[in-house]
């Protein structure tokens, strides 16, 4: 699975090597798209989701749908699972202004299949007092995961671990900070397993 944040939805292809596009964001210039591959897994249904917005989107609108997520078949296990893509309000908003953002994404993606396991990997935008954070999504029944090392150095002041994953019914057996690219965000690389030790990996 690859999972996008920030892109340019318009120019996205198809096809990416052996990942196709299962769909992205159309109405927000901060684009969400999840990729898969056909020969592991077979899309069932794939749906964008508008968040409470912060100052920052009601003032300059930079984002509608800050969640995507596809309902997927795993071929390997036969198995449904539920894979979504994340984007948090910014820095300019409140932690408790994205507490509620996740609360409310993890309940959007229950409405997808309300006893699958689910991944939701993206850009938290939440660096600092993360104990609150992983206090707050256990209680709801999610797991928190972070990467092996921080995801964001472009600035002193603003390093550390933005983007990280929450799970409920699967294993997180390893999340990677892998080098960086054209973003100001390093990618993370997730692998997960079901109880039955079927591997799955998914890139945001």
């Amino acid at each position: 699975m690859l999972c996008l944040q920030e892109c340019d939805t318009t120019s996205l292809p198809a096809e990416i090597g052996a990942l196709h596009l299962a769909d992205s964001t159309k109405r927000n210039r901060l684009g969400l798209a999840v990729y898969y591959r056909r020969d592991r897994f077979t899309a069932i249904e794939t749906r964008a989701f508008a968040l409470k917005k912060s100052l920052h989107d009601r003032v300059l609108s930079p984002a509608h749908e800050r969640l995507i997520g596809t309902r997927l078949v795993d071929a390997e296990s036969n198995r449904e699972v539920v894979v979504a893509s994340f984007h948090a309000a910014p820095l300019t908003a409140l932690n408790s202004l994205r507490r509620n953002q996740i609360r409310a994404a993890h309940a959007e993606l229950r409405t997808m299949g309300e006893d699958l396991p689910m991944l939701m990997v993206g850009d938290y935008n939440y660096p600092y007092f993360k104990d609150h954070l992983t206090t707050h999504v256990t209680k709801s029944g999610y797991d928190l995961s972070l990467s092996d090392t921080t995801t964001y150095t472009r600035y002193k002041f603003f390093k550390g671990h933005f983007d990280f994953v929450t799970s409920v019914g699967l294993d997180i057996d390893n999340v990677s900070t892998l080098p960086s690219g054209a973003s100001d965000h390093m990618p993370i690389l997730v692998t997960a397993e079901y109880p039955e030790q079927v591997r799955m990996r998914s890139i945001a």
